[in-house]
């Protein structure tokens, strides 16, 4: 098992729905976030937001899927990436779940 994690721009809420589907993914939770960052940092996570003092209506995405439904979604969300050029692009991480309860 795996727990896909994505972050967007709200305006790609469509986007990130239909690469979900495509993926066979058909659970999935998003929520409403605003993205911010301030001051330059050398932290992992720059360029996640512009800098500046500007805040973006995003969403955030997770998602418990199996290994190979995860790998298409990340497969999708490149794609979409290298077709659409867009100025913020859809994030998207992958990551091992070592224990459940279920």
């Amino acid at each position: 098992m795996k727990l896909l994690l994505v972050t967007a721009l709200k305006a790609y809420k469509r986007s990130i729905s239909k690469i979900m589907e495509q993926s066979g993914i058909n659970a999935f939770s998003i929520t409403e976030t605003s993205g911010f960052k301030g001051e330059d940092s050398s932290n992992l996570l720059d360029s996640w937001f512009a800098s500046g003092d500007e805040f973006y209506d995003s969403i955030f995405l997770f998602s418990f899927t199996e290994e190979a439904k995860a790998e298409a979604a990340m497969h999708f969300i490149m794609d979409h990436n290298a077709n659409v050029h867009p100025k913020f692009p859809i994030r998207a991480f992958i990551m091992p779940v070592e224990k459940a309860s279920h």
